[in-house]
This record gives C-alpha cells, structure tokens and sequence, in this order.
C-alpha cells in the first residue's frame, strides 16, 4: 500500500481537514502521480455536503488533476517517470459494454468509476480524489497532458474542458457556424474559448451586465443580456447551436426561440430542482431539439486536451492554498471566482 496525505470530509456538515490514508499497491498496469495541481468543481462541493444523498464518507474530492508521473507497473507503455499526465472525472468502467467499446466510458451501461465518491470494480472501498499528494490510476484511464507550461491552469481541462469540448464536438461546432453560450461560470468561459477556437461566431448569454467585457476578452463576438427582450428577439430563429451551462432553473423557452429550424440546445448545467417544462411549440414547428451531455470518454479527454494545447488553451484560474478549500467552497456558491479555483498541492504538507 501507499501511504497518501489529503483533504477530506467526514459528514456533510463539518469542514473539510487534513486526512491520512493509502492508495492501493502498484499493480502491473498502474501508474502513480504525485499530484501538482487540483482544480475545485462544483461538483466537490455537492459531494462533500452530501446535496446529491449519495455521498461515501470519508470523501475526499477533486477530479481535475494534474501532476508528475512517479512510477509505473511492469506492464504500462504510455508513461514513464516523469512525464507530466492527468486524471480526470473517472478512473474505470466496466470495459465491455457497448458504449466503453466505444470509448465512450462516461456512459458505461455498469456506470463509470468516479476518480472519487465510487466504488471500484470487483471491491467495495471508495475512490479518493485529488485533494491529495499522491494517486494511482490504471494506464488506460491516464491522460496526456501536453501543454509546457502553466499547467495550474490546465487541471480544470480535465472536467470544465472536456464537458463543454464533448457537445460542441458531437454537435459538429464549426467555422461559419453561429454558436450561443448561456452562463459564463467554470464551464461557460470554457465554452466560450473553445468553440471560438473552432471557429465559430460566439454569443454569450448572461443576466449580468458586467461579464460583457470578460467575454469579450475570452473570445465572445458578442454579448446579450438574456433578461432583456428585444436583445434577445433580434436573434430569433438565428443559432445553429447552443450549449446552456447553467445550473440553476431557468425558462429553456427563451432560448429555444433563438434556434434555426433542427438545430439544438444542449445542457450541461444540472440544476438541483427542474427546469420549468419547455413548451412544445417552439420544438415541433421548427423541429428543434434540446439535449443533454455528460463529460467525455479517455479518448475524446485526451483529444480535447491536444486541441487545447495547439490552441493555446487554458482555464482563467484563481490558485488557492489546500487549507483556503472551505473559505473557496462558500465564495463558489457566490459566484465569486473567474473562473476556477485551483489547489496549489505543494501547500498541503504545511496546511
């Protein structure tokens, strides 16, 4: 076993504290990655306070993980010691239903093994995340991390990127095309640079008008103040995609409005109670769709993180100490941070 050092939470109600614990011994297809840097979703915080009931205690989050190679099992050809890589939403699947032969493992038909808060397969313990100095992933569900530098910055990729890249992808988002983004939080932001880097005319969506300047800065042609009607009827029937990043409930009918005829709105925040319920006239007249998407399989992470590094694509980062993890959580239900918050692990030994 590997004796391991992190941060954890024991119930949903008392703060995250320093917890000690041990990975599992290096088998002959794992690798070990002395962990540099943790980026902080949304959802660490819906799982450590237990919000979604599904909560294994202790829990230790963090699935946006970058760091160094620091072994390697006799059998694994991809990595060696060294070599920077990342560990992002999951950590294994079943491997044998039709979508994990796919590559799509984040709709396993078994479900996908959380690199945290999961239960690994052929074992009952639970998965601990990346607030930690150490973790051992098997090799097939490692990433390639390309970029050379800052890559703080690049641990969001590895949730906020590839969950906004997988619909823009699967959507064909392309030059010429005329893109919405709703929300410019973790995800929106990420939305907002990559599809621009595809080559598409982006629009943002906000309800607050001092975001316009930020979006603009991070690739946005132009911004529209959702609450405002006429803003929003100038673009009717005018999108050949939108993708809704926000996570609370909204009208989806506004925003269907703006669609061209087949063209859809994906969502990919998950509020915690319903949208209301979209009327169905503005889908069957012009045959519009709205459509969900999760994050994305190993194979289409990894192309989403070498489409980001010849782009030149990287998170907009706050850096955090591991002890500031409490303080971050109540500062992220305020919207207060652009637009992720990343732990700096190095500061873990002296928190």
């Amino acid at each position: 076993m590997i004796d391991a050092q992190g941060y954890a939470a024991l119930d949903p109600t008392t703060p995250l504290a320093p917890f000690s614990f041990q990975r599992r011994a290096l088998g002959e297809r794992d690798v070990q990655i002395e962990i540099l840097y943790c980026g902080v979703c949304h959802s660490d915080l819906h799982t450590a306070r237990n919000e979604w009931n599904n909560t294994l205690y202790p829990s230790v989050p963090g699935h946006e993980i970058v760091g160094r190679v620091v072994a390697v099992g006799s059998a694994v050809s991809g990595f060696k010691v060294d070599d920077i890589a990342g560990v992002g939403c999951l950590v294994d699947s079943c491997r044998n239903c039709p979508s994990c032969g796919e590559g799509l493992e984040q709709y396993c038909e078994n479900g996908f093994i959380g690199t945290y808060n999961g239960s690994a397969f052929g074992g009952s313990e639970n998965t601990l995340g990346g607030y930690s100095d150490t973790i051992v992933v098997d090799e097939k569900y490692v990433l390639r991390i390309s970029h050379t530098d800052n890559l703080a910055a690049v641990a969001p990729l590895l949730c906020a990127g590839i969950t906004t890249y997988s619909p823009l992808r699967q959507w064909k988002v392309g030059p010429g095309q005329k893109v919405g983004v709703v929300g410019l939080g973790g995800l929106g932001h990420m939305a907002v640079k990559i599809a621009n880097a595809m080559g598409a005319k982006v629009v943002l969506f906000t309800t607050s008008p001092d975001k316009k300047d930020d979006a603009l800065r991070l690739g946005a042609s132009e911004v529209v103040i959702s609450k405002n009607r006429a803003e929003m009827a100038s673009h009717a029937n005018s999108f050949d995609f939108i993708l809704n990043t926000v996570a609370a409930p909204h009208d989806l009918d506004a925003f269907v409005n703006l669609l061209k005829r087949d063209a859809t709105m994906t969502l990919v925040g998950a509020p915690a109670s319903p949208h209301p319920s979209p009327s169905v006239f503005g889908l069957i007249f012009k045959r519009r769709r709205i459509a969900g998407s999760l994050i994305g399989g190993i194979a289409e992470t990894q192309e989403m993180l070498d489409f980001c590094a010849e782009h030149s694509i990287v998170a907009d980062i706050e850096m955090i100490r591991m002890d500031e993890i409490n303080q971050a959580y109540e500062r992220m239900l305020k919207s207060d941070v652009k637009y992720r918050f990343v732990i700096d692990m190095a500061t873990l030994k002296s928190a």
